[in-house]
């Protein structure tokens, strides 16, 4: 008798305990955002300043942790594979969910289906840009020459969404063109600033401190309307007359698949609230982003309607897949 009731006990003492642990609410402990990116770039600056909100909202630690390579493929596949109980969070890029997929035969992960979106939170225009002693003053100035001496430039990209831009252009230009890749854009921007590159696309984050260090100069802007960063620079469709021309990253944030609802509201409501501070504004601006913050569900359909633009992006630009 003394023996069941001790087991009786025992029992209740356990289911108690797993109460009081399920009922435990989010986030009891630290928890770490995934950047498919290297420390200092344009993503690594996003992920911190989102963090340091989290973690005032919270009051629990929000670790950055960068897993750059293999176009974001590296980190994208971590995050698929961990627990979907909100403490591994990812940042979420094109170049892993929208552009690698086309690019690649195979991604061990499905770019949607893998995934909780919670929010999105900004677009990021990509700058043409020449090193500053290259006699190339224009857009049209670049075109003229590459057709003046076929095959002879060198184009370079150090991400997925700089490869596609630049194939589009060469590709929707009639020009003739050699692609070098790299395994990072700080690679492919010294070589441009040494003058061994004729040309590449950059994001205007990264590339901030060379241009105003005048290192290298903006001669187009990828996306659909000019950038407030550069005023006076034009875009590819301008400078290039190709209506239509436009490629620019994005970035959000979500998880592994099946993320509990009370995570998404959380990190998405502090998403959105930081999203509408004119001090975040005025940073993104610096680097050359555009706020353009979306809820869980919008994000969702966002993320699908990418995935198909960018399966359009690399056929145009006649990329095929390795």
């Amino acid at each position: 008798m003394v023996i069941s009731r001790l087991r009786l006990f025992l029992s209740v003492l356990l289911l108690t305990l797993a109460g009081a642990v399920c009922a435990q609410e989010w986030p009891s402990r630290p928890v770490r955002i995934v950047v498919p990116v290297g420390a200092g770039s344009f993503g690594d600056i996003l992920a911190r300043m989102l963090a340091d909100e989290l973690q005032a909202v919270t009051r629990q630690p929000f670790v950055v942790e960068n897993k750059p390579g293999a176009s974001g493929i590296i980190a994208a596949d971590l995050v698929a594979k961990a627990a979907p109980d909100g403490y591994t969070l990812l940042l979420m890029t094109n170049s892993a969910h929208s552009a690698a997929p086309h690019l690649l035969k195979k991604v061990p992960y499905e770019p949607v289906r893998d995934f909780t979106p919670i929010a999105r939170i900004c677009y990021v225009p990509f700058l043409l840009l020449v090193g500053q002693e290259s006699p190339i003053r224009s857009l049209e100035d670049l075109i003229a020459r590459a057709r003046a001496a076929p095959g002879s430039m060198t184009y370079g990209f150090g991400n997925t969404t700089a490869q596609i831009a630049g194939a589009a252009l060469v590709k929707l230009s009639g020009l003739q063109a050699v692609a070098v890749p790299f395994k990072s854009t700080p690679q492919a921007l010294a070589e441009a600033v040494a003058g061994r590159l004729d040309f590449l696309f950059n994001d205007a984050g990264s590339s901030e401190s060379l241009l105003k260090a005048r290192r290298v100069r903006p001669i187009a802007v990828s996306s659909p309307r000019r950038s407030a960063l550069l005023p006076e620079t034009p875009t590819v469709a301008e400078g290039a007359r190709l209506p239509g021309f436009s490629v620019a990253a994005w970035a959000g944030i979500g998880g592994p698949a099946g993320l509990p609802v009370e995570v998404v509201r959380k990190v998405g409501d502090a998403v959105l609230a930081l999203a509408a501070r004119k001090s975040f504004v005025d940073r993104l601006a610096a680097m050359g982003a555009e706020p353009a913050p979306a809820a869980a569900s919008d994000f969702g359909t966002y993320l699908v309607e990418q995935y198909e633009i960018w399966a359009r992006k690399t056929q145009e630009a006649g990329i095929e897949k390795e």
